[in-house]
């Protein structure tokens, strides 16, 4: 007897054919169950759906329903709550079902045949048991001690808002041994923004629960592992052998049949927000996850988004989040280092640094601590210019300038990757005078150790060596850490005093427990004060914030330890917040700003970009869609209300407006009701979908929707 399975497949939203496909089955198969399906002339990866409320495509002529290839065969079925969240990601943020769901599954697993994946199975190498031995747990501080004690009386959600250092590491660690010994099945899914933060957090939750639980008790998923190790993974999170998952923002979508905790620990940073395909916010996912599940939530930061910060204000002011406080850092001294903003426009006019900050690093490094030089821009200038004729290192292929980066001699745009050798005099007038403008981390290091030649390393100077040692410069940043391993050894250098002064980018600022650091310098900060989009702010207040947790971590050397801030804004009121560690009233002004403008929070986002070959093709697209909605779709019935609470701004080029020879233009949509905007944009499916066909639009690639951006 045949059965009719509804299969959901990886069709894209512009696709004619609907996610939810009819194939034909020998046995009747659950819903969740993963099985192999042809498609056109090829074999692809399915699911078999739960069709409530997500009907098969059109009617079908029973003769022409194909059979399934094959069920793989001991992967139970995924649980109705994960295609819950599956349906709800692809719908609130406007992509196909079967786009979303399929690219969530490790990629080995959409590649293997049934036969394949039984042989898989067969291999996997039993479980490694538990030693049994325990060590030693930290004496909770009373901060964190009054926390738990919250979480353990209220559902949640939660807003760990802890100072940097204040142990929120350790209230997971609590929070996830309290669930495992109350429930010998539960799971915890701990998510970090980024792949170089995995390591660390893998090696402290290994150390507390693999003697309790065995090896795979904890395991890891991101994209930096091969596909063989996220299908490991991935098997042991869905059967059930791993009880704790850690993972970037990919790992919102784990299979964990028996979830209950989820932690999303620096929730505030913008790599939780996916940027590409369905640009889904996995915090936000996980709040949604949580519900659905039952599971608690915790998101942690020292400098907690203006999003989370305004949902966790007082419940009878309408918020919905719990707020946890741990202002005060871990140890003996708990003092946050002092905050100085240096005076730029008294320095030299082309000074990198100022003179009071190289005695300062001078000063650190004799003591044999340590120093952390921070600028959020990599290569060693900007751009290369002609001063002769104006002659500038534009992408030929971008609408942006490629770096200059001295140690290859290379110009490389980081936008579309085309690189070429440094010529040696102006192409435009043969002026070989070309100098570089700005500054990047590689620029800084070479200054760094001009400027500091003489100095020796603290101890270094001995009667066997008068001459002693000169000091250990060390930079981190994309391009230093390219190589697999190459970043796991240069933090394991910093870690082991082998580095006296450590330069690099963002990747330095987040989440890493340096302890010797005592002083934490940023290079011109100043640009994000003057940025077009209004979130700049915000995200600048937290990476100097974050980048100023660096330092003092080590409570011997906390009560000296410094964040200088080198600007020309020293008046600012983002760095005297700064300068107090008063995230409240930086965040509170940020609100109130945004509430007079209206602006997320205080009203809903998204927006369409669209990719063309010209960009009068990709405005043109958008602006006939926009103006089919403020005419026809006026007519539809009962629209006339909905539209009212929408505002469609006019197609504008992007900030780069051309990426590899690309040219992307972009719409925003505004409405003060989250609600009202997702009907708009359902309904606004189909236009989009019609618009593309149009003359005007000739040369239009895609389109997609950006549901709560964060970049405009």
């Amino acid at each position: 007897m045949s059965h009719w399975l509804p299969v959901l497949v990886n069709t894209p939203a512009h696709a004619a054919l609907g996610p939810v496909l009819t194939y034909q089955s020998e046995q009747p198969l659950p819903a969740g169950t993963l099985v192999r399906v042809p498609l056109g002339s090829r074999e692809t990866l399915g699911v078999v759906w739960d069709n409530t409320g997500t009907e098969a495509t059109g009617e079908f002529d029973p003769s022409k329903v194909r059979a399934i290839a094959g069920a793989l065969e001991g992967i139970a079925p995924l649980s109705a709550q994960w295609q819950q969240l599956l349906t709800f990601t692809a719908s609130y943020y406007q992509r196909s079902a079967g786009e979303v769901a399929l690219a969530a599954l490790p990629p080995q697993l959409r590649e293997l045949s049934p036969e394949q994946m039984a042989r898989r199975l067969k291999r996997k190498k039993p479980v490694e048991g538990a030693t049994g031995a325990v060590l030693a747990v930290p004496v909770l501080t009373p901060e964190q001690a009054t926390v738990i004690g919250q979480i353990d009386s209220h559902p949640g959600p939660f807003l760990l808002f802890g100072a940097t250092g204040s142990g929120k590491t350790e209230v997971y660690l609590h929070c996830v041994h309290k669930l495992l010994a109350a429930a010998p099945d539960a799971q915890a899914l701990i998510m970090v923004p980024e792949i170089n933060l995995t390591p660390q957090l893998e090696e402290r939750f290994k150390a507390r629960f693999a003697p309790l639980y065995g090896e795979e008790a904890v395991v890891s998923l991101h994209s930096g592992m091969t596909n063989p190790q996220r299908l490991k993974s991935w098997l042991a999170a869905h059967g059930g052998a791993a009880r704790i998952v850690l993972g970037t923002r990919m790992a919102v979508f784990a299979s964990l049949p028996k979830l209950r905790l989820i932690v999303v620990d620096e929730e505030h940073d913008p790599s939780y927000k996916s940027s590409e395909g369905a640009r889904y916010s996995a915090r936000d996912l996980a709040i949604y996850r949580g519900k659905l599940e039952g599971a608690q939530v915790i998101l942690g930061s020292a400098t907690p988004s203006l999003e989370s910060w305004h949902h966790s204000r007082p419940a009878g002011e309408g918020g919905r989040y719990l707020r946890l406080h741990m202002p005060s850092r871990v140890g003996e001294s708990s003092k946050l280092p002092l905050v100085r903003r240096v005076d730029m426009n008294h320095q030299p006019r082309k000074a990198v640094f100022s003179l009071p900050l190289i005695d300062a690093i001078k000063e650190r490094v004799a003591r044999g601590e340590q120093v952390m030089v921070f600028l959020n821009r990599r290569g060693y200038a900007p751009v290369l210019a002609c001063d002769d004729c104006g002659w500038k290192s534009e992408c030929p292929h971008c609408s942006a300038f490629r770096v200059f980066h001295k140690i290859d001699r290379t110009l490389r745009c980081h936008h579309c990757g085309f690189t070429e050798r440094v010529p040696r005099a102006c192409p435009d007038c043969g002026n070989v005078d070309i100098a570089p403008i700005g500054r990047g981390t590689e620029q800084l290091e070479e200054h760094l150790a001009e400027l500091l030649v003489d100095v020796k390393r603290a101890g270094s100077v001995t009667p066997q060596n008068p001459r002693g040692e000169h000091l250990r410069i060390a930079r981190i940043d994309a391009d230093t850490t390219r190589l697999k391993g190459e970043l796991e050894s240069q933090l394991a250098a910093v870690h082991a005093g082998d580095v006296d002064v450590l330069v690099g980018t963002q990747m330095i600022a987040k989440g890493h427990d340096f302890r010797r650091i005592t002083l934490v310098a940023a290079v011109n900060p100043d640009n994000a004060l003057f940025s077009s989009d209004f979130r700049a702010p915000e995200r600048l207040f937290s990476l100097l914030m974050q980048a100023a947790g660096r330092a003092g971590r080590d409570a011997s050397l906390g009560a000296q330890s410094e964040v200088w801030i080198q600007t020309f804004q020293p008046t600012h009121p983002l760095y005297a917040a700064l300068k107090k560690h008063d995230y409240p009233a930086f965040a509170e002004q940020q609100l109130k700003e945004r509430e007079q403008a209206a602006m997320p929070p205080f009203s809903a986002q998204a927006l369409v970009r669209a990719d063309a070959k010209t960009q009068e093709a990709a405005q043109a697209f958008l602006n006939a869609a926009r103006t089919f909605a403020q005419t026809e779709m006026l007519e539809w019935e009962g629209w006339a209300p909905l539209l009212d609470q929408i505002t469609l701004y006019p197609a504008v080029p992007m900030t780069i407006q051309r990426v590899a020879n690309v040219e992307r233009a972009q719409m925003l949509i505004e409405s003060p009701s989250r609600a009202a905007l997702q009907q708009f944009l359902n309904g606004w499916q189909s236009v989009l979908h019609a618009t593309r066909g149009q003359p005007e639009c000739k040369g239009l690639i895609r389109w997609a929707i950006d549901v709560d951006p964060l970049a405009i």
